[in-house]
C-alpha cells in the first residue's frame, strides 16, 4: 500500500495472539486505515489514532482500497 491512500481491512492472518494485539490497537476487520509511512516500522492511522507496527505484523493484514 502506498502512503496516503485509505483502505478497508478485510482480513487478518496469524493466530489468536496477533489478532488480539491488533484489536487492542483498534485494528480489526472493517476498520478503515491509512498508511502514513513505510520506512522502518509501518505507521498507520486508524480513526484518530496513529500507530506504528512491525513489518511482520503489517504483512498479516489484508486490505482493499476504498
Amino acid at each position: 500500500m502506498k502512503p496516503g491512500k485509505p483502505a478497508r481491512i478485510v482480513g487478518i492472518g496469524g493466530g489468536h495472539g496477533i489478532r488480539q494485539k491488533l484489536n487492542l490497537r483498534g485494528i480489526h476487520e472493517g476498520s478503515v486505515v491509512r498508511v502514513i509511512s513505510t520506512k522502518g516500522p509501518v505507521t498507520i492511522e486508524v480513526g484518530r489514532n496513529v500507530i506504528s507496527i512491525g513489518r511482520g505484523m503489517a504483512q498479516k493484514i489484508r486490505v482493499v482500497m476504498v
